[in-house]
């Protein structure tokens, strides 16, 4: 029995990734273009500008093929709404002892962008938000710190 794997993402997430799908698409021209050209220098064995071309190639279709796969195995996260918890979707903030502030949203792996504020479900600090509520405090372990937070807003 073949188990088919969900991918959840925010709408957010869904359009940013048809954005970039539509880009790789466009990009196909450039790239048959480029290979069109790396042929004329002759021997393709050792035609460094060739090789880079068909590279560019094959990671360009790679991920247009992972892209397609995500899209038709999507499972839509909607936002909570009149939740206590924090679930998938939640926009979550943290607030510190010493008054300074952490916002998340919780995502799925696929969206996770730890660097803006979407952190994985699946993560150690997704794992230990999920289930809390406002007001509850919360352990924040990372490679640089150990952290309490009070969970101040839960959206």
């Amino acid at each position: 029995m073949v188990v088919k794997k969900t991918f959840r993402l925010t709408k957010e997430g869904i359009t940013e990734l048809k954005q970039e799908l539509d880009s790789l698409i466009s990009e196909r021209g450039e790239i048959a273009e480029s290979i069109r050209t790396a042929r004329e220098f002759g021997d393709l064995a050792e035609n460094s500008e060739y090789q880079s071309a068909r590279a560019a190639q094959e990671k360009n279709e790679s991920r247009i093929s992972e892209i397609e796969h995500i899209l038709q195995n999507v499972e839509l996260i909607k936002a909570p709404k009149g939740s206590a918890k924090i679930q998938l979707g939640s926009k979550v903030t943290l607030k510190a002892d010493d008054g300074s502030k952490k916002i998340f949203q919780i995502v799925g792996t696929v969206e996770a962008d730890p660097l803006n504020g979407k952190i994985s479900d699946e993560s150690p600090i997704g794992r230990e938000l999920i289930g809390k509520q406002e007001n509850d405090e919360v352990e924040i372990n990372t490679a640089l710190e150990k952290s309490i937070y009070r969970i101040v807003e839960l959206a």
